[in-house]
C-alpha cells in the first residue's frame, strides 16, 4: 500500500528558499546601498528646505459663569413663572460646551479670528526669520512690497483667499484642540513658521472665545431687563410689580458678575509661551524614514530584475 505525498512545502523548504533571496540581495547589494543612500539623501535635502515650524500651547480650564450665573437666578424662578416669565438656565451644558464646538465654526473663525489676523500670515508664509522676527511671504501667492496677491487659481477659489478656504487652511495646518475626559482640563494649541504668531493666535482664540459668551449673555441679560421694566409698567398687581423688580434686581446682579469676570468661559493653567524650540519637521525621522524607504525600494527593484524581467 502506497502512502500518499503531500505537495505541501516543509519548514526545511522555507528556510532554503529564505536563504537564496538572502543571498540573491547580498549579491545585489550595491544596488541597496546606491538606492538607500540616494532616497535617504533626496529626503534629507527635501526637509533642510522645510520651514521650521513652532508649536504654542495653553492648558485651559472651564469657568463656566453662565452656570452660576443660572444657578444665583434659580430661586427666582417661581417669581418669574407667577409673572410668566422664562428664565434661561444653563443647565449642564454651559458656555464651556458650546465653545469647544464654536471654536472649530467657520463662523466664528470668519467673525472673530479672520478679522483680527494678517490674512497672508496664513495663507502666504514661506519662513520665518529669528535674527530680525520677520516672516517672508511666498512671491507667487503674495506679493508683500504691493500688498497685493498675486497667486494663480481655478474655481472656487478667489484671488483673495476667501474666508471657507482660509478656515481650511487654519483647522488643518495650525489648529488643534484637544479635551482631557477624566480632568476636563483644554489643551489648545496652534502651530507657525513664526512662534510669536503661535503664541498670538491661541491668545486671540482664548480673548473671542471669552469675549463672544459674554457678549452674548450680556445682551440677553439687557435685553431681559428691559423686558421686564416694560412688565413692571404694565402691570397693577403689585405682588407681581415686586417680583418683576427682584427679577430685574437679579438680572443687574448677573451683569456685574458677566463685567467682573476677565475669563468668562476658560482661564489659563498655563498660557501659550514664545517657544524656543521647533515641533518640527523632525528631519532625523525623516532620515531613518528615508532609509526605510530606499531599502525597500531597493529589494523590489532586486526581486524584478532577478525574477520578473528575467522571465520577460
Amino acid at each position: 500500500m502506497h502512502q500518499a505525498h503531500t505537495n505541501k512545502p516543509s519548514k526545511f523548504d522555507d528556510d532554503i528558499n529564505f536563504l537564496k533571496l538572502a543571498d540573491v540581495l547580498w549579491q545585489e547589494k550595491w544596488i541597496i546601498s546606491s538606492v538607500t543612500t540616494f532616497v535617504s539623501i533626496i529626503l534629507i535635502i527635501y526637509s533642510l528646505f522645510m520651514p521650521n515650524i513652532y508649536e504654542s500651547k495653553a492648558l485651559l480650564a472651564r469657568v463656566d459663569s453662565s452656570n452660576v450665573i443660572s444657578g444665583a437666578l434659580s430661586s427666582y424662578s417661581a417669581l418669574a413663572g407667577i409673572a410668566g416669565i422664562r428664565l434661561p438656565s444653563g443647565g449642564e451644558n454651559g458656555n464651556s460646551a458650546k465653545a469647544i464646538e464654536k471654536v472649530s465654526s467657520l463662523s466664528f473663525f470668519e467673525n472673530n479670528i479672520l478679522t483680527n489676523i494678517y490674512l497672508p500670515d496664513l495663507m502666504a508664509v514661506k519662513s520665518w526669520d529669528f535674527k530680525t522676527n520677520n516672516l517672508a511671504y511666498d512671491k507667487t501667492i503674495y506679493d508683500s512690497k504691493s500688498s497685493t496677491w498675486v497667486r494663480t487659481y481655478s474655481y472656487p477659489q478667489q484671488q483673495i483667499p476667501s474666508a471657507q478656504e482660509s478656515f481650511e487652511v487654519f483647522q488643518e495646518r495650525h489648529f488643534k484642540l484637544n479635551e482631557d475626559v477624566q480632568s476636563g482640563f483644554i489643551t489648545l494649541s496652534i502651530k507657525h513658521q513664526s512662534p510669536f504668531v503661535a503664541k498670538q493666535w491661541v491668545e486671540l482664540v482664548v480673548d473671542e472665545l471669552n469675549n463672544f459668551y459674554r457678549q452674548k449673555d450680556k445682551l440677553e441679560s439687557h435685553k431681559a431687563i428691559s423686558y421686564l421694566n416694560q412688565q413692571i409698567s404694565m402691570t397693577n398687581f403689585s405682588e407681581i410689580k415686586e417680583a418683576l423688580a427682584q427679577l430685574v434686581q437679579e438680572e443687574t446682579k448677573k451683569l456685574t458678575l458677566i463685567e467682573a469676570n476677565q475669563y468668562y468661559v476658560f482661564e489659563y493653567i498655563e498660557p501659550p509661551a514664545v517657544m524656543e524650540k521647533k515641533a518640527g519637521p523632525q528631519r532625523l525621522l525623516i532620515g531613518i524614514l528615508g532609509t526605510l524607504l530606499g531599502s525597500m525600494l531597493s529589494i523590489v527593484i532586486i526581486l524584478l530584475r532577478k525574477y520578473f524581467f528575467k522571465k520577460a
